[in-house]
């Protein structure tokens, strides 16, 4: 029986045209007994994208055919683009007329109309929908005489969804509710709904964040045969569980965490090591001992990707038996773990390592703030507290500054991105945004955890195992020329463009560091840049300027670190056979996919509360005046970032004193008559004009 692999590769030939089902039987030779799963195969590819069937049922590959699969991004305005699977195929426009009824998020298949080879984008039409992204739409319930509408939450969805009376389920209007798509959209028809969950009136606390949990798709609860699984499993580490693991349990181990962090999936240790330097031990929590391939608890965990944190909960990939209980590494309590131990010479390079399983049992739970305040000296009653763990904490110190300094001269590019902490009562409203402060515990802990990433995928590439790796690929010429062109209104380049090593943009980071544009062009720079993700293929990490890295040290909250310590555990046990080999490779692949996408989901979901919370805080401050930083610079306005990190809109109709134009190349607006220019980095004064708490959004007007 043919593989996808081999039926793509013959139809991707020079000489190949679209062939019909029986004719490619005929190519391959496929047997009477095998037809049916051959069809079997191309119905899948087809539902795939892989290929695409003509309406005379021919068969070939989509790039061939003057065709683009991937998925939709909608519009709030009703047209859309295509984000193509193939990174080097540019996004296509998608004009309202040609939609096809397709929404946003939907997989589809787009026939290119017209090319645009100046700007290497195209204008297509769909012809076909994948799948259907959208089964469930969240948003705010208007109710009329004869029928109702829901008003979706998502803006990129630009169609209201009409619900019949029969299917309103006693909405009233101004409930934030969830409708079931019950007929899809067509050329000049909305979707049509019914309504299977009424969150509860839009103003009313929790709603907001409620909402955003109900428009991703995300699972508060647990199902019953899952938490059956995990109450299952003992609470403490059982006496057979000890063998075969090397006992940590006497060494000066502590995990270094937030002060509300309950899943501690990671502790440190160290020691120094005379004349060579230091010997780091890095231990992770072995979440796979527990959480076995395919259980409920694993195709559960497989499912959500990913922990999401939404200021005031948690939304976690595994029970909170698991998460906060047995695989927390708690202290004073025994726990399996995975080890890495490295020998760090004074300039920070490992010069030698050991992986393996582990119990350890660690001394303190420390936060971020105390071992602050400890190596500042700022607090002598927590020095005097944890006086035995203070050498170790000064010599954490030492080899995090060597360590990021080796990782600094090879050109690891490190964004200090401004973040902050979001403050709620207990109804849920913001009382306080401040910014985040990153300080040196936080940079130990990152330090650690970047060279044992790095440590485990060098080891593990060596092995030719089948793996995930995280991957960050080199960055599209054409946005870093047009980067490059707006830094030199400031009086930077960026050297070496053409075959660009990341130490070319570092040097950039640290030249604006402390300088009023700072913040501007790291932003500007990190949107030049591609978007890491996960993958079975070690092609390197551009921003880490690291030819191997993974995702090892959070198996408690990250799909692929509970992959990999799998592949890890079985590597040591040496228990992979061919067949295993051959099972993984086809996992690690699906894993990667999968992991990168319910990341994104997550970042979504998380970045739309906090927009929503800053809403919500800057809703009592309207008519106020803050000064801010244009942060942004859009066709339709400018976006200014105040000192907390909030960004508000300053639409151009709001640009009174003149008519102005969008100066694209110099992301800048210019007056016609005054001449007078808004530009990226500029200092302005502002005043709080309006808020919408549901889309997240605020606008500011000039305050002069």
């Amino acid at each position: 029986m043919e593989t996808k692999e081999s039926i793509l590769e013959f139809m991707r030939e020079t000489a190949y045209n679209p062939k019909l089902a029986d004719e490619l039987i005929e190519v391959f030779k496929i047997p009477k007994t095998e037809k049916n799963a051959f069809y079997n195969l191309l119905d899948e590819m087809e539902a795939e994208g892989l290929i695409f069937k003509t309406k005379k049922s021919r068969y070939g590959v989509p790039e061939k055919m003057n065709l683009v699969v991937g998925k939709l991004q909608g519009n709030q305005r009703g047209y859309g683009f295509v984000l193509p699977d193939e990174d080097d195929v540019p996004d296509v426009h998608i004009s309202a007329e040609n939609m096809s009824g397709a929404m946003n998020n939907d997989r589809v298949v787009a026939k290119i109309l017209k090319k645009d080879d100046v700007q290497k984008s195209g204008e297509g039409q769909i012809i076909k929908i994948l799948e259907r992204a959208n089964k469930k739409i969240v948003g705010v319930y208007e109710n009329s005489e004869h029928f109702g509408f829901l008003v979706p939450d998502d803006r990129r969805i630009s169609q209201d969804v009409f619900i019949p009376k029969a299917e309103a389920n006693k909405a009233q209007t101004g409930q934030k509710v969830v409708a079931e798509i019950i007929k899809w959209p067509e050329a000049r028809r909305n979707p049509e709904g019914r309504i299977v969950e009424i969150l509860g009136y839009k103003d009313e606390p929790g709603i907001d964040i409620l909402s955003v949990i109900r428009k991703h798709g995300l699972p508060e609860e647990f199902p019953e045969e899952v938490e059956m699984a995990a109450e299952n499993i003992p609470d403490e580490v059982a006496e057979k569980d000890y063998e075969g693991r090397r006992d940590l349990r006497d060494k000066n181990i502590v995990t270094i965490d937030g002060d509300d962090a309950k899943d501690l999936d990671d502790a440190v240790s160290i020691e120094r090591l005379p004349k060579v330097g230091y010997r780091l031990g890095v231990h992770i929590a072995d979440v796979s001992h527990y959480v076995r391939e395919n259980d409920v608890i694993d195709k559960e965990a497989q499912n959500r990707g990913t922990s999401v944190y939404l200021i005031d909960r948690v939304i976690p990939m595994l029970p909170k038996k698991l998460s906060n209980g047995v695989c927390s590494l708690n202290p004073k309590v025994d726990r399996l773990t995975l080890s890495v131990v490295m020998d760090i010479d004074n300039k920070g390079k490992v010069i030698n390592y050991e992986i393996f399983k582990s119990v350890i049992r660690t001394k303190e739970r420390m936060t971020y703030k105390d071992v602050t305040a400890i190596l500042k000296g700022k607090d002598e009653e927590l020095k005097e507290r944890y006086g035995y763990l203070y050498d170790d904490f000064k010599l954490m110190e030492e080899l995090c500054n060597i360590l990021r300094n080796k990782r600094m001269e090879r050109g690891s590019i490190d964004f200090d991105m401004q973040e902050c902490k979001i403050i709620l009562d207990d109804r849920g409203k913001p009382i306080d945004i401040r910014p985040f402060d990153r300080e040196i515990s936080n940079m130990i802990i990152e330090e650690f955890m970047l060279v044992t990433n790095e440590t485990v995928a060098e080891h593990m590439y060596w092995t030719n195992l089948p793996f995930v790796y995280r991957i960050h690929e080199d960055p599209d010429i054409e946005k870093l020329q047009a980067f490059n062109e707006f830094i030199s209104n400031f009086g930077y380049h960026i050297k070496g463009i053409n075959e660009i090593h990341p130490k070319a943009l570092q040097d950039i980071v640290e030249k604006v560091e402390g300088k009023k544009e700072e913040a501007i062009i790291n932003n500007l720079m990190l949107r030049s840049l591609k978007k890491a993700k996960y993958s079975p293929e070690c092609t390197g990490h551009f921003g880490l300027a690291a030819k191997y890295y993974t995702h090892f040290t959070s198996p408690i909250r990250r799909y692929p670190d509970l992959t990999i310590h799998r592949i890890i555990s079985e590597y040591l046990a040496g228990t992979i056979t061919e067949k295993r080999e051959k099972k993984l490779t086809g996992f690690v692949k699906y894993a990667s996919k999968l992991s990168s996408e319910t990341e994104v989901t997550a970042q979504e979901a998380e970045r739309e509360v906090d927009d929503i919370k800053k809403a919500e805080y800057m809703k009592d401050r309207i008519g106020e005046v803050y000064t801010g930083i244009i942060s942004s610079v859009t066709p339709f306005g400018l976006f200014v970032e105040l000192e907390n990190t909030i960004e508000g809109l300053i639409h151009v109709s709001n640009l009174v004193d003149d008519y102005y134009y969008y100066d694209e190349k110099h992301h800048s607006f210019i007056g016609e008559t005054t001449r007078r220019i808004f530009k990226l980095g500029d200092q302005v004064k502002i005043r709080v004009a309006k808020v919408n708490i549901i889309e997240g959004s605020i606008d500011f007007v000039l305050d002069e």
